[in-house]
């Protein structure tokens, strides 16, 4: 039994290992077949814009409108950055960066006073539990307690 190497395409590689390019271009003239005319291929160019990442702070917005609703600050910049989504889908990149620019300083403001607002009720609670005790305390003295 004779092993005989044969090309998978028989024809000019006689010798010479083929590589792949040489038999994707052989396979392409054998499907194809031989070009029809010699003119020049056209070539088309599509220019594809970068679309501009433009926040819309949705996330943020609705953070702040489930959480730390304060004035319904939230609740606006929420459907601002709607608005804001809205606009880029349509492919207005102007109005979409206005919009998210007035979702993005109303979050700033409804996280500010939502801390602020917070800190202040903490504050007042824990102040407003311990003059509680202390007065407690001193009616129980008053009154003969131990």
């Amino acid at each position: 039994m004779s092993r005989s190497c044969q090309p998978f395409f028989p024809g000019a590689h006689t010798g010479v290992p083929p590589t792949y390019e040489m038999l994707k271009e052989e396979h392409e003239v054998a499907v194809l077949g031989a070009p029809q005319s010699s003119a020049p291929g056209t070539t088309t160019v599509v220019t594809i814009r970068s679309e501009t990442a433009v926040p819309d702070h949705i996330v943020w917005s609705l953070f702040n409108t489930i959480f730390m609703n304060w004035c319904c600050l939230g609740f606006v910049a929420f459907a601002y950055s709607v608005k804001s989504r809205d606009r880029k889908m349509v492919g207005d990149m102007t109005g979409a960066r206005t919009y998210a620019s007035t979702a993005k300083c109303l979050n700033v403001w409804a996280l500010v006073l939502g801390l602020l607002l917070t800190i202040t009720f903490i504050i007042f609670f824990v102040a407003g539990s311990l003059m509680i005790s202390q007065t407690i305390s001193e009616v129980i003295k008053q009154y003969g307690g131990p």
